[in-house]
């Protein structure tokens, strides 16, 4: 209902026609439906650290092992959205003088007009992302790219890679279907917010790291989290 809303509110904009939506009476509607249907948001299941070194663990020795290892760590460390993991080039990556590396996520969901943040990998997830950029080799421009045959094409991947590769790993490490549903792409950036929070960090510090701009929508992240933090 709200996305229908949201398309009429648009189109009148557009047409320069004034805005029914804002009237009274579709305000009162909808507070009553959501009174009626109260349903709590959705959320990811955290890959907080200990199912990442699983993950990481268990990824094959193979160019897509080589891959997703390389994924997995960078998303973690970058607490990226899936669609920021994917869009990724190997320009947006420089090295640092103690080897580890500084990415820039030009655009994301909340940042429509490209300003970017930086954010930094360790040392480990730099050697991952080496092994992997020295098997896909230099001539494409994407850091993360699909696998034909045993070679690297050259286009980005799409973002529904970034869930399947998740839960590919949680089904191989042997984890039950009802926590493997609970995965999704958006599981390294929850997991790391969640890691953040029981390390000490504050809000504002982990709103920093991860770009985000409403904290609404990082205490529905943190929610599980909590529990360690008080425990």
């Amino acid at each position: 209902m709200r996305r229908r809303l949201y398309a009429i509110r648009k189109l009148h904009r557009l047409l320069g026609l004034p805005d029914p939506t804002y009237d009274e009476d579709i305000n009162l509607s909808l507070r009553r439906v959501r009174r009626k249907h109260a349903v709590r948001p959705k959320q990811a299941k955290g890959l907080t650290r200990d199912y990442l070194e699983r993950f990481i663990a268990s990824e094959p020795d193979t160019p897509w092992g080589l891959r997703n290892r390389a994924m997995l760590a960078l998303g973690y460390e970058l607490l990226a959205r899936r669609s920021e993991l994917v869009a990724l080039k190997t320009d947006d990556l420089e090295d640092r003088e103690d080897g580890t590396l500084r990415v820039l996520i030009r655009r994301s969901k909340s940042d429509p007009f490209g300003e970017g943040r930086l954010a930094f990998t360790s040392l480990r997830t730099a050697g991952l992302i080496q092994d992997w950029l020295a098997w896909r080799g230099p001539h494409i421009p994407w850091l993360f790219c699909p696998i034909y045959q045993n070679k690297a094409l050259n286009r980005s991947l799409e973002t529904t890679i970034v869930k399947r590769l998740v839960k590919t790993a949680a089904r191989r490490v042997g984890l039950p279907p009802g926590e493997i549903d609970a995965f999704s792409g958006h599981s390294m950036r929850v997991g790391a917010a969640q890691d953040l929070l029981c390390a000490g960090y504050d809000t504002a510090a982990i709103m920093r790291a991860g770009g985000w701009k409403s904290v609404n929508i990082l205490a529905r992240y943190l929610e599980k989290a909590e529990q360690n933090v008080w425990a």
